[in-house]
């Protein structure tokens, strides 16, 4: 397992970001969330990345047009993603499922995934360069439920 003794410096450029959403039409309609969706507690995004290695099969395709397709495509069966979180009567949480979509932005780092050394794992380094907030994306009710961004580096896909 490598370890990182000098702090990691490298640059991320970010596109602009984009509603995706559903390929198809798909149903308008409300969809009330357990009770145990609606505690307070639970009331926050959770970050995620994930890291790919580059697919040498993708040739001259660009991955990030590649997930918008395959996003929007997912969206219409699962339309709910695509919605806004709305409360309702005694802070009830439903999802308005809209159709609106889902934010995407499509980024660019000078950093290789070998930069990070052998085992990424918690706490993970530079993790706040990597992830963004959008303004669009910030609160928790009526903005969208997921927010995906793609980042190329020299050799790795980073979606997160």
């Amino acid at each position: 397992m490598a370890h990182i003794d000098t702090p990691l410096t490298f640059t991320v450029r970010r596109g602009p970001p984009e509603l995706i959403v559903p390929a198809k039409p798909t149903p308008r309609e409300l969809k009330p969330l357990s009770d145990i969706d609606a505690q307070k507690v639970l009331r926050f995004h959770t970050p995620g990345i994930h890291f790919y290695r580059h697919n040498p099969k993708l040739k001259n395709k660009n991955p990030a047009s590649v997930i918008r397709e395959a996003v929007a495509k997912v969206l219409v069966f699962y339309y709910p993603f695509a919605g806004r979180l709305k409360e309702g009567p005694a802070r009830k949480l439903m999802v308005d499922c809209t159709g609106e979509g889902v934010l995407f932005i499509e980024a660019e780092a000078d950093v290789t995934l070998k930069q990070f050394g052998d085992a990424i794992q918690p706490p993970f380094p530079c993790l706040e360069e990597l992830l963004c907030d959008d303004p669009g994306s910030e609160g928790f009710l009526n903005s969208p439920l997921l927010l995906i961004q793609v980042k190329f580096s020299r050799e790795t896909l980073i979606f997160f």
